[in-house]
């Protein structure tokens, strides 16, 4: 807690306080909070969810929750005990159930939303009358305001990881939510036209775009982003995060979201990175694989289908002493933070001293 200081002009300070609250104004009184401090400090923690916890979770929201229409999902959030609401300060992360033969209700909202699928395959998602297929390692992107439901026809219950933007927009006090007179809405006749002009991400048709257009692509299949990392594997690692690959904006190369970013990383074998902390937040999804991450001189042991969310201004570093890799998909803020001016970060040199700024 920051160490509060002996004010000079305290009493006088306390006597102007009930006169300047008759016209809605204040000074700054002795027992206030500092404003600033020398470094991020953040209520929202470092948290560990582990896939043997949350399985049984899931398979009783399924059995024992309905889903109807109006907006309402079958999801799972993944709350941090340091925050009022939410994963972390700017997004919420939850585990989305759905069953054979339902239809999440079509709706639209300020909140930026993605899918990560992680268990099950043969469902779509239908944006603004594009419908694209959700199957197991697929990212699959929901614009703020952009009209959408998912239909799910297989022989499983499906799951599949939300994020949404919503801490951020709420604090930003720009909330809109609009159910849809329609359960579904109608397909386009070309229902993946965003993908046919920009789904190969070398080539696109001619002209410039928009400026400050949305990512037209909506969805990021397995395959392509599987092959990307693998190919990846071959360059020299990422001294911090061994392989990793960003999830990109074929229009402009930047991230996919304006306000979050995805990663797909991997861990080698014998795997250890440097250290280093960064404003913001992210969370980690384990794909496959296990491994350690450790935060602030706390290791936490993860393994597949576990999430980890690091807190902010926090030192971390990944290990993986196994012979197999690790692939962690990856949610963060910087694409916010950077357009703001608050992204920094610093990283601790081989020597043990830090090495600043990146």
């Amino acid at each position: 807690m920051a160490q509060q200081h002996t004010m000079a002009d305290e009493a006088a300070r306390r006597a102007l306080k009930e006169d300047l609250a008759k016209f809605n104004c204040r000074v700054h009184q002795p027992d206030d909070p500092p404003l600033f401090s020398r470094t991020p400090q953040s209520a929202s923690q470092t948290v560990h969810w582990r896939w043997t916890d949350l399985a049984p979770l899931l398979d009783r929201l399924g059995k024992q929750l309905t889903l109807e229409p109006g907006g309402n999902r079958r999801t799972l959030r993944l709350h941090n005990p340091g925050l009022p609401y939410g994963t972390t300060h700017t997004f919420w992360a939850s585990i989305q159930v759905i069953l054979p033969g339902e239809i999440a209700s079509n709706h639209r909202h300020t909140a930026n939303a993605f899918r990560f699928i992680m268990k099950g395959n043969g469902a779509t998602t239908t944006v603004n009358g594009e419908r694209y297929a959700m199957n197991e390692g697929d990212l699959v992107l929901t614009p703020g305001m952009t009209w959408h439901d998912h239909e799910y026809h297989g022989k499983e219950p499906m799951i599949w990881l939300d994020v949404l933007d919503i801490s951020l927009m709420k604090s930003m006090h720009a909330t809109f939510f609009e159910p849809s007179e329609q359960l579904q809405q109608k397909v386009d006749a070309v229902p993946d036209s965003s993908w046919r002009r920009y789904g190969s991400g070398l080539m696109s048709p001619p002209g410039c775009a928009p400026a400050g257009a949305n990512n037209p692509l909506l969805a990021y299949p397995r395959e392509m982003a599987q092959t990307a990392l693998q190919q990846a594997a071959g360059l020299e690692p990422d001294p911090f995060e061994d392989v990793v690959l960003e999830y990109r904006n074929p229009l402009n190369g930047g991230p996919v979201m304006r306000t979050m970013g995805m990663r797909l990383q991997m861990l080698r074998p014998h795997t250890h990175t440097r250290a280093r902390r960064h404003t913001g937040s992210k969370l980690y999804y384990v794909v496959s694989g296990q491994g350690t991450t450790i935060v602030n001189g706390i290791p936490y042991e993860w393994n597949t289908g576990d999430f980890l969310t690091v807190q902010p201004w926090a030192w971390h570093e990944h290990l993986n002493r196994s012979n197999a890799q690790a692939v962690l998909f990856q949610v963060n803020d910087i694409p916010a933070m950077s357009a703001l001016g608050y992204f920094f970060e610093e990283a601790l040199a081989e020597n043990g001293g830090h090495q600043k700024p990146l």
